[in-house]
């Protein structure tokens, strides 16, 4: 029996290193917009960061969502970013994917700033 290796898809939650120096590890959640045949194909993975930051409370490019219980979070709709997940250690979040609406929202505001498809 065979089982495929991972690979993140998209609406996944990920883990990855962001930082470019090597020997150093900086992981940090990515929400994932490439689909899965892209990023299995490619080895890369496009996505929106996401913090905790609270100094985005007022950012307007940063996407708030609130989670009952838990500390809010922000996705960063203005800076998308593309990475080699496999060299840099992406590992699904625990939390898996984003909801359908958020991502669609994520999408949305990403769209208002590059105009993907106008």
């Amino acid at each position: 029996m065979t089982s495929k290796r991972w690979a993140p898809d998209r609406r996944d939650m990920i883990w990855i290193n962001c930082n470019p120096q090597a020997g150093r590890k900086n992981f940090h959640p990515l929400l994932v917009l490439s689909p899965k045949a892209f990023n299995e194909r490619t080895g890369i993975v496009i996505g929106l960061p996401m913090t905790t930051a609270e100094n985005n409370a007022t950012n307007p490019f940063a996407l708030r969502i609130d989670r009952p219980g838990k500390k809010t979070s922000y996705i960063l709709v203005h800076q998308p970013k593309s990475f080699d997940w496999r060299v840099r250690d992406a590992k699904p979040h625990p939390l898996k994917q984003a909801p359908e609406d958020v991502f669609a929202l994520a999408c949305r505001a990403l769209n208002q700033i590059i105009e993907i498809g106008a």
